[in-house]
């Protein structure tokens, strides 16, 4: 395991403070505030540490409410709503400088036959031979501040290949499609549910960008304010983060200076594992130079 993917894991692990009270170290990654993969995959793993093992997160629906604080940690509260005969539900807050930052409501079941149909996965070049994103933004280095060097081409947990690659500095208008083959880097360990927090941490990486494509816009744009509003995950079966996995994005609307997202995660050999919709703010302010 690598040791960026092992802080992460630590990352999500949580520490238990009182029954239904878990406490969660925070992480910069360059941004302005905190990164919201991570609140959204510590809560899935609050959640998950209250419901029995045989069940596992089906869905999952959030809402950011305030910007996080990358330096402090956060507190999430679990709700157990509801164990039912099929399904367990659980609502979760998490919490700093005593106000709530984000809320999540989580529904788990165990696995059963049913119908099966799923969306047919885009033909795309294979992952191997594509650049990473660290390589990509490595030619651009001298275009960065130390600040932003060390911030985004430093080792990460997960490893992306764009298939298509946009240049944050000099973005060119593009239909708003984007796939990203990622993967966990390094091994994981044999447990569904852990697998899951660290899809739930990584399916807000690239998601709002597509949005952004036919406006030739970046988050790098002076004066540009980008946050997710919300964020909802279906999952669909078996997963393994440590295999590569295919992120197909696509934004059907902007306006209002919002926009929305949807995602598809298929496996290498084309089976559907999790979707994913995200609604963001998309905010250019006027005064800005």
């Amino acid at each position: 395991m690598s040791r960026v993917l092992d802080e992460l894991l630590g990352l999500l692990k949580l520490e238990p403070i009182e029954e239904n009270l878990f406490r969660g170290a925070s992480q910069d990654l360059g941004f302005r505030q905190l990164f919201g993969g991570q609140v959204l995959g510590q809560s899935v793993s609050a959640a998950s540490q209250t419901v029995e093992p045989s069940r596992t997160v089906h869905s999952l629906h959030g809402y950011f409410l305030r910007p996080g604080d990358a330096g402090l940690p956060v507190v999430y509260t679990v709700d157990r709503v509801r164990d039912g005969g099929s399904f367990t539900t659980r609502r979760v807050v998490a919490i700093q400088k005593g106000q709530p930052i984000f809320t999540l409501m989580a529904s788990f079941q165990a696995d059963e036959p049913g119908f099966t149909h799923q969306a047919t996965m885009p033909d795309v070049p294979p992952p191997e031979s594509l650049p990473t994103d660290l390589e990509l933004l490595g030619r651009h280095a001298d275009r960065m501040s130390e600040r932003l060097r060390e911030k985004f081409l430093s080792a990460k947990p997960i490893e992306m290949r764009p298939v298509t690659y946009v240049d944050p500095f000099e973005p060119k208008a593009a239909e708003p499609v984007k796939h990203v083959w990622f993967r966990a880097d390094g091994s994981m360990p044999d447990e569904p549910q852990v697998h899951r927090y660290v899809l739930a941490y990584a399916s807000d990486f690239n998601l709002l960008g597509t949005a952004l494509q036919p406006h030739a816009v970046t988050f790098l744009r002076p004066g540009f304010q980008m946050a997710s509003l919300d964020h909802a995950l279906w999952f669909h079966g078996d997963l393994k983060v440590n295999d590569w996995l295919l992120y197909s994005m696509e934004s059907p609307w902007t306006g209002n200076a919002r926009g929305l997202a949807r995602g598809h995660v298929f496996t290498r050999d084309g089976r559907l594992v999790a979707s994913v919709a995200q609604e963001g703010l998309l905010r250019q302010r006027p005064d800005a130079r």
